[in-house]
């Protein structure tokens, strides 16, 4: 017999053969739904943020243009991160300016994203030679409606075991709604 709910159809008892008989039936739509039913819309996963990073190791020139990169993309002001150590062997002093990032939240957010895996080499900038080429780390941080009860100030709220998003659950997002490939790991 298939798992699920089921329920009982009929019953016929037979007292001097001490012997039961019931037929069973599936109870209707336990588990499954309908095709008029929709989802529930707290468990749709989207975008909270979207982090984009450029790391260019030093101070100067080199780090206002990645900026320039930045601001042309996100059409924010980026900010810039400090080395936290010295590194002699990279030639990089503690709380030198190594770095620029953008957060980027909301419908922008998912326009740059979809931009960027779909052109992947060209990102709708015009390519300027003064400029130069940069590598660029996208950073995408997935919620579920009600996770700002975890952030809020007064009377902050845990999000429940079920409500968090899994790896996997994040990976099939990805698979079916950017068409992506997941590569394996080491």
């Amino acid at each position: 017999m298939k798992s699920g709910c089921w329920r009982v159809k009929r019953c016929e008892f037979v007292f001097p053969d001490c012997r039961l008989q019931l037929e069973m039936e599936p109870f209707p739509n336990i588990g499954q739904q309908d095709q008029g039913e929709k989802e529930n819309p707290m468990r749709e996963l989207r975008i909270r943020k979207l982090c984009l990073n450029i790391c260019v190791g030093e101070s100067g020139d080199r780090l206002t243009r990645a900026a320039k990169v930045l601001e042309q993309l996100t059409g924010q002001t980026p900010v810039f991160s400090k080395a936290r150590y010295t590194v002699r062997s990279f030639g990089i002093r503690r709380n030198e300016k190594i770095a620029v990032h953008c957060t980027v939240r909301g419908a922008k957010a998912e326009e740059i994203l979809e931009k960027g895996l779909k052109e992947h080499i060209d990102l709708g900038i015009k390519y300027d030679p003064s400029i130069g080429i940069y590598g660029l780390d996208f950073y995408v941080v997935l919620g579920r409606p009600g996770f700002s009860i975890a952030d809020k100030k007064r009377r902050t709220g845990c999000i429940g075991a079920k409500h968090r998003i899994s790896k996997e659950e994040a990976m099939r997002w990805f698979q079916q709604k950017y068409d992506g490939i997941i590569l394996p790991g080491k």
